[in-house]
């Protein structure tokens, strides 16, 4: 796993144990092209108020392209807003082609969703951790 998913994974443990992870790497591995960030997750048990806690602190941030933290479904997902609207949604089979287009055609679009990710992940690293 790269640097990047392990300080990621960091982040999101000490909000309560993963059960589950997943973060694209940066770049495509055959064509070298940069990828949208998006990560997925679940927690074992996941404690009250932490998905606020992450949707609030995401939305405090000055960031380049709008985030959502999808929990509509067994895992959360943080994914920028774009991918999640032009696919209608995590739940559509087409979001991989929307996120794989999005990759291929606007490289601009993910530098700014990867400056961004950096950002969020130090911002939770700041975080104080929830009483239990």
């Amino acid at each position: 796993m790269s640097t990047r998913g392990e300080q990621a994974m960091q982040v999101l443990s000490k909000f309560g144990e993963l059960a589950w992870f997943k973060l694209p790497v940066e770049r495509n591995p055959t064509y070298g092209y940069l990828q949208m960030p998006y990560m997925g997750w679940r927690y074992t048990s996941p404690r009250e108020g932490v998905a606020e806690l992450i949707e609030d602190a995401v939305r405090a941030l000055p960031t380049q392209v709008d985030w959502t933290l999808d929990r509509t479904r067994r895992n959360w997902v943080l994914v920028p807003t774009r991918a999640l609207r032009e696919a209608q949604g995590l739940a559509n089979p087409a979001f991989s082609d929307v996120v794989h287009s999005i990759n291929f055609q606007d490289q601009e679009f993910c530098l700014k969703a990867l400056a961004d990710f950096k950002l969020i992940i130090q911002h939770l690293r700041q975080i104080p951790i929830p009483e239990e």
